[in-house]
């Protein structure tokens, strides 16, 4: 597994290594070992899938606060995806910034979003199918976001058709509307 540091420390791109020959390939998406041996620290405890029917469907910007945070490792097997975390850390030198990846099916790219950050991800294509794996459970009373297009934040999402969006995700708050729970 290779990894790739981004823009924003702690948030990185992680590429499986494929063995591939006449009858396809295999690889391995998660190891615990190998993720300590990159620093990463944590144990994930629940899979997520989704499923965007149409391009420019928007998911996010999500976060769970504490006592439930989680951390995200972020895989799309289907279609493609533009990812994206925002720095949500109230004593962050890098507060109400983002780190960006585009991820696809082909290229089996993963993102590593660490606990204090929003996540969300708009897709390139329909029928975009994506898998992730997170640090704690579900929980409803931590459910929280920050709207897709605030203005502080001014991530290029480059929608071309739509944005497709829940109406929770229409209603989030806006950074400055924001009082952060996480610290570094």
């Amino acid at each position: 597994m290779t990894i790739d540091e981004l823009n924003i420390p702690g948030v990185v791109v992680l590429t499986p290594k494929r063995f591939a020959d006449d009858r396809g390939w295999f690889m391995e998406t998660y190891s615990h070992p190998a993720l300590q041996a990159l620093g990463i620290e944590l144990d994930f405890v629940q899979d997520n899938h989704s499923l965007s029917l149409h391009t420019g469907t928007l998911r996010g910007l999500h976060f769970q606060t504490p006592p439930h945070a989680q951390a995200k490792l972020v895989r799309c097997v289907r279609g493609r995806i533009l990812d994206v975390a925002v720095d949500v850390r109230a004593n962050s030198p890098t507060y109400g910034q983002y780190a960006s990846a585009e991820l696809s099916a082909a290229d089996a790219r993963q993102i590593f979003i660490p606990v204090g950050f929003a996540h969300g991800f708009v897709t390139l294509e329909p029928d975009t199918e994506v898998v992730y794996k997170v640090s704690d459970i579900y929980a409803p009373q931590c459910d929280g976001g920050i709207r897709w297009n605030d203005p502080t934040i001014a991530f290029p999402w480059n929608i071309e058709h739509g944005p497709f969006l829940s109406p929770k995700d229409e209603k989030l708050p806006l950074l400055a509307d924001f009082v952060s729970p996480f610290r570094m």
